[in-house]
């Protein structure tokens, strides 16, 4: 039997970006799934924050290269690796000038939302799926950890559905207690219109928000895990309404082993769907 195959993207990962609760977890999950005999693979974005140097990323020459077009504008599209050594462990970064190049996270210098944080996303969830492609690598599980891998199961289920590496996959979204209120950008609908999605699937987006674009990426998981102790109450009566498996919330002590189960269980209920 192949090993399972699991694609972590993440928002944020230590020791790149300071510890949070996303960021060790995006840090030692994908560690304890493969030392649990799992194949595995990871993406975050390549922040202006990341420091090249101290942390060894290098370019890799045969996947990047590619355009994403946003807004009928061509992005070049850099892909960056670098290992943890006491992990074995590779983190494959996302980058691009105009979106990370200098850029913090989802917040700027002033505590204010960069405009541009829809079209980040976007070329963010291209960016992972596209890279996979060149891999060749076919996915059972991907677990997206963060707002700004939100649209990686928007993407998958809508644009890449019928993609022999995609069409079998699984997509578990993790919930965190991250506190984002803000509205987007009215044009996000428009925007993933412009991608090839239909109007009709993106009804939530009517009030862009970073709140309802999370739901919309809920919507387009086959899972769910409640990533921290706390989330938002209208967000948590949001997640029981659904008709979804979901794992809640694990303490850190046995989490790793838990998840790894539940990717199990998603695989197990997948196949008796599909017999």
């Amino acid at each position: 039997m192949e090993k399972m195959k699991v694609l972590f993207v993440s928002q944020e990962i230590t020791p790149y970006l300071p510890e949070t609760e996303m960021s060790l977890i995006s840090r030692y999950l994908p560690q304890g799934i493969q030392e649990r005999g799992r194949e595995i693979r990871t993406f975050m974005p390549k922040y202006g924050s990341v420091n090249e140097r101290r942390n060894q990323l290098h370019e890799v020459i045969r996947l990047s290269g590619m355009n994403l077009i946003i807004d009928d504008t061509d992005h070049p599209l850099i892909i960056k690796v670098a290992s943890i050594q006491s992990a074995r462990m590779q983190v494959y970064f996302i980058d691009n000038e105009d979106f990370f190049y200098h850029r913090n996270i989802l917040i700027d210098e002033n505590g204010e939302f960069y405009k541009d944080n829809v079209d980040r996303a976007i070329f963010f969830a291209k960016g992972v799926i596209e890279t996979v492609k060149k891999l060749r690598w076919a996915p059972d599980i991907v677990h997206c950890h963060g707002w700004m891998a939100s649209l990686v199961p928007v993407f998958l289920k809508k644009l890449y559905y019928d993609d022999p590496l995609f069409c079998d996959s699984q997509i578990i979204i993790s919930i965190y207690d991250d506190g984002i209120g803000s509205s987007l950008n009215k044009s996000f609908i428009n925007k993933l219109v412009t991608e090839g999605i239909h109007e009709k699937e993106l009804a939530l987006l009517k009030q862009p928000s970073y709140m309802n674009s999370i739901k919309l990426a809920i919507n387009n998981s086959d899972a769910i895990i409640i990533g921290s102790k706390k989330i938002q109450p209208d967000l948590l009566d949001y997640i029981n309404s659904l008709d979804k498996s979901l794992l809640p919330y694990q303490d850190e002590e046995s989490y790793i082993d838990i998840y790894s189960n539940f990717y199990d269980r998603i695989l197990e209920e997948a196949c008796v769907e599909t017999n």
